[in-house]
């Protein structure tokens, strides 16, 4: 029976969601998806007792009417409770509130009954399975060996002979012992199909994470194998050039003073695209952090940089997940590329710092800065930009002309 409305909770009660990695059968409880079949249980029951009561003989007015009430009672207030729905009555109340409110009711409708029709006691069949949808499996039992017994004590009431007593305690003891029976079934069988809705969850959780660890695996991979095919090309295409520069150099004499500066220009601008190239295989597959730590490989970076940088610390250094190192790694590497092409300044410093909960990366020159707010950003800096924000992180720049530019990149981890 669904236990999400229990006057008291089953130990072994686990809430189970349907599940959202992936579609599949229904994950709520049988019990719970078998609404109509027990309406129709509990209809086929009613209508039995309800001919039994209607031509026995004296017909009673008050069970006629208490039958009646039972199933306006079941309808208003019992079925909604059972299938989770707020009860169409007035004023608002806690569903186990309800649920001692109709319980309570069902006692005095079939005590009523009960009282002018001894037939009445069948209605246990319909009720007893009730109990279970409002309390748990030890209380429903509880409730249902009540039933019996009150059953039993009315009909000795009403013939308080020897013989109707022995006749109607027995039924009642043997209706008990099914009870006890059934419930302690029924309970194993919610308990277990708790649990197993416990773990489903876990695994449901277990494969998401899994999913999102071999997604991140591959994008790693992706990554490189795009780092080692640029190095295969590209960068051994520009090392070729610069050498094929060099023997034409070589083999120039000073007569040509126009092709001197050509070769000048075309050996400037390889090494500077060889330069870019393998920033961005760096980056890609960052070398650096190979047995090394994010403040190991900064330093190594600021004193390779090409321009004159200094790095500091500051805060006690922790292990951050690799995607964020790498992100810092490669944010570094593109403001000092800015400083390099563009700042034309004296000195650089890059800051790396340790917070609680978060860690900050700075990067500062003295050169010839500009106003950010006059500049669409080159793609250096969207990308510098899209890398912080997919780690969850933000990137200010600060710059004026004349004033120098302090990019700063803070993570939260």
């Amino acid at each position: 029976m669904p236990d999400h409305l229990p006057l008291a909770q089953s130990p072994g009660h686990v809430s189970a969601e349907p599940a959202r990695c992936a579609p599949g059968p229904d994950p709520r409880h049988a019990w719970e998806t078998g609404t109509f079949a027990w309406d129709a249980f509990y209809l086929l029951v009613f209508v039995a007792v309800l001919v039994i009561v209607v031509i026995s003989k004296p017909a009673s007015m008050v069970a006629n009417v208490a039958m009646g009430a039972m199933i306006a009672w079941y309808l208003l207030l019992g079925r909604p409770l059972w299938t989770g729905r707020r009860p169409l009555l007035v004023r608002p109340r806690p569903r186990r509130a309800w649920a001692v409110v109709y319980v309570s009711g069902i006692f005095v409708l079939f005590g009523l009954v009960q009282g002018h029709n001894p037939s009445a006691w069948f209605l246990a069949f319909a009720f007893c399975p009730q109990f279970f949808s409002f309390a748990s499996g030890r209380l429903a039992i509880v409730l249902g060996v009540a039933l019996n017994f009150m059953a039993a004590a009315l009909l000795v009431f009403q013939d308080p002979s020897a013989g109707a007593a022995i006749v109607a305690f027995a039924v009642a003891t043997a209706g008990c012992g099914f009870s006890v029976f059934y419930g302690g079934w029924v309970t194993r069988i919610i308990e277990q199909s708790a649990e197993r809705a416990g773990m489903i969850e876990q695994l449901e959780a277990t494969r998401a994470e899994l999913a999102a660890a071999q997604h991140e695996a591959g994008r790693m991979a992706e990554r490189q194998r795009l780092a080692a095919d640029i190095h295969d090309t590209l960068a051994q295409g520009f090392a070729s050039i610069l050498m094929l520069i060099q023997a034409a150099q070589a083999d120039l004499d000073d007569s040509r003073p126009q092709a001197w500066r050509h070769l000048d220009t075309a050996e400037r601008t390889a090494r500077e695209n060889l330069a870019e190239v393998r920033a961005l295989v760096t980056g890609l597959a960052p070398a650096q952090l190979d047995g090394g730590t994010l403040p190991d490989a900064l330093s190594r970076l600021s004193g390779a940089s090409g321009v004159d940088a200094s790095f500091g610390l500051t805060g006690t250094a922790r292990p951050l997940p690799m995607a964020t190192e790498v992100m810092l790694l490669r944010v570094c590497q593109e403001a000092l590329s800015n400083v390099r092409k563009h700042a034309r300044a004296g000195s650089a410093a890059v800051r790396l710092g340790y917070d609680p909960g978060a860690v900050r990366l700075e990067v500062s020159d003295d050169g010839a800065g500009f106003d950010p707010a006059g500049v669409s950003g080159g793609f250096g800096l969207r990308g510098m930009r899209a890398r912080v924000a997919e780690a969850g992180g933000t990137l200010t720049v600060d710059s004026a002309p004349g004033a120098g530019t302090r990019v700063s990149a803070t993570v939260h981890q």
